[in-house]
């Protein structure tokens, strides 16, 4: 694996074939993709700690999602990425569906996992105040988000069954640089939907049933705008939240080895 520091974000980059790149949610790192690795055997696998994330947190200014896909494409061109499948969770799925209506001829496929076009209104205004509270608080704030989360964006059965789990979302949470949590916060609750009709990569989108940032049919509906696109297949993982990578990873790892060699 090699380290790299591209415009002040941190990039892990591995491995050798059709290129693959990952993009983490708020309050994650290249780590959420950990679980999946498997899938991705074969292909060269680029993960960066996304701006204002992870060891990227430092970086400084306001952030936008705009800003995001730029830090992608400069990582590709640096990288010298003319093509690639784009792995994407949470915030990183709109991420990636920014990218591949800005950048088509980059954008091979995508596979979404807890995907949403933009947050609903009545979630942006506590996107907003949990951005303050960290930008207040510090480590005590984030200890306060991430025991909230993982209550409310991880299922009851996965914090029954896979303890192991929950408390890699409250670490990924809680090691986050609280000021860059909270401009992350500011670039999502700030977010406008891409034009996802525009896309012509096929999708992969996955989420669970009890995922309540991007619930079934929320996903659903979004399947049918991307309808135009070259295949777009939905999956409902069963008892599962939010964080589909960490708490369903050997279903998302059988989507994946499914869904990438048709893209060949």
């Amino acid at each position: 694996m090699s380290i790299h520091v591209i415009d002040r974000c941190v990039v892990e980059d591995e491995g050798e074939g059709d290129t693959v790149v990952c993009l983490h949610g708020l309050g994650g790192t290249s780590n959420t993709w950990s679980p999946l690795m498997p899938a991705l055997a074969g292909h060269r696998v680029i993960r960066p700690d996304l701006p204002g994330s992870g060891r990227s947190g430092a970086a400084g200014g306001a952030l936008t999602i705009e800003k995001m896909v730029e830090a992608v494409v400069a990582i590709c061109a640096r990288l010298n990425v003319s093509r690639a499948h784009i792995l994407g969770h949470s915030m990183g799925t709109i991420v990636a569906q920014h990218l591949a209506v800005a950048q088509p001829r980059l954008v091979r496929s995508l596979a979404v996992f807890g995907p949403l076009m933009a947050p609903p209104e009545t979630a942006r205004a506590n996107i907003r105040a949990r951005g303050e509270k960290a930008r207040s608080e510090g480590a005590r704030g984030m200890h306060d988000i991430a025991l909230a989360l993982v209550n409310a964006a991880v299922s009851a059965d996965t914090r029954q069954r896979l303890p192991v789990a929950a408390a890699f979302v409250r670490e990924s949470l809680m090691r986050q640089d609280p000021d860059g949590y909270a401009r992350s916060c500011d670039a999502l609750a700030a977010c406008t939907a891409a034009a996802v009709e525009r896309i012509e990569a096929p999708v992969l989108l996955v989420t669970g049933d009890e995922d309540v940032v991007a619930p079934p049919q929320a996903v659903r509906n979004m399947a049918e705008r991307l309808s135009g696109t070259k295949g777009v297949r939905t999956v409902i993982l069963n008892r599962c939240g939010h964080w589909t990578p960490i708490e369903r990873p050997e279903e998302c790892v059988r989507e994946l080895r499914h869904f990438l060699p048709a893209q060949r």
